[in-house]
């Protein structure tokens, strides 16, 4: 029997969402001048609230302006693992540090599942000492970075079919694994749904009720 804690990362192991923090500290290290680009940023933000693009849209709209469309690999590498360093470092809810080491004591598989970029998700994932990660991909070409989304954005339903083709791709089957799902949003119902025990962590309004609805353990976790 496989045993996995899979986890959400922005506000439920760390204490805000990553993704604005990223491009705006990479930029003011790598390319200053990006910053003024910010208020096309918040148009493009404007045009995600009143519905006019989607998720994925406003993700690689916010990404070429602030890092460019051939951001290179090793420039990213080098602004992830500084970032990592950060959140880490400062940003991480002492509650999901405790949380994540007594799975991985318990002998859980310890994965993240992200719907944020993978390139520096995954430098967060291997400071707290995860094994594996699921997140949003982007197009890698001639030795860049492009401001596009490559597959799904790991995303509600989306991130739920990454999880399940992940496991498929390890080679086990659904019934062979234990499973436990951590997240702060309800938009990861599905996967708490799919998980064999889901917990609501520090949970905002509609994830708490629905939580309380659906028998899922809820969990407010200490900065």
């Amino acid at each position: 029997m496989h045993h996995l804690s899979v986890y959400d990362m922005d506000k439920t192991i760390t204490y805000a969402p990553t993704w604005t923090s990223f491009l705006v500290r990479t930029a003011w290290a790598e390319a200053p001048w990006r910053l003024a680009l910010l208020p096309l940023a918040g148009l493009a933000t404007l045009g995600y609230a009143v519905g006019a693009i989607g998720r994925a849209g406003l993700k690689e709209r916010t990404h070429a302006l602030l890092l460019g469309n051939a951001l290179p690999e090793a420039v990213a590498a080098r602004a992830a693992a500084r970032f990592a360093d950060r959140i880490v470092g400062t940003g991480v809810y002492a509650g999901a540090l405790a949380q994540i080491a007594a799975d991985r004591a318990a002998g859980y598989r310890l994965v993240l599942a992200t719907a944020s970029y993978g390139f520096y998700a995954r430098a967060i994932a291997e400071r707290l000492g995860f094994d594996a990660v699921i997140a949003t991909g982007v197009v890698q070409e001639g030795g860049v970075l492009r401001a596009r989304i490559a597959g799904e954005n790991c995303y509600g339903a989306a991130k739920l079919r990454m999880i399940e083709a992940w496991l498929a791709a390890q080679g086990i089957a659904r019934a062979d694994a234990v499973a436990r799902f951590y997240s702060d949003h309800v938009s990861d119902a599905p996967s708490l749904e799919w998980a064999d025990v889901g917990i609501a962590t520090n949970p905002h309004r509609r994830l708490r009720t629905l939580a309380h609805a659906r028998g899922w353990a809820v969990e407010d976790w200490e900065r």
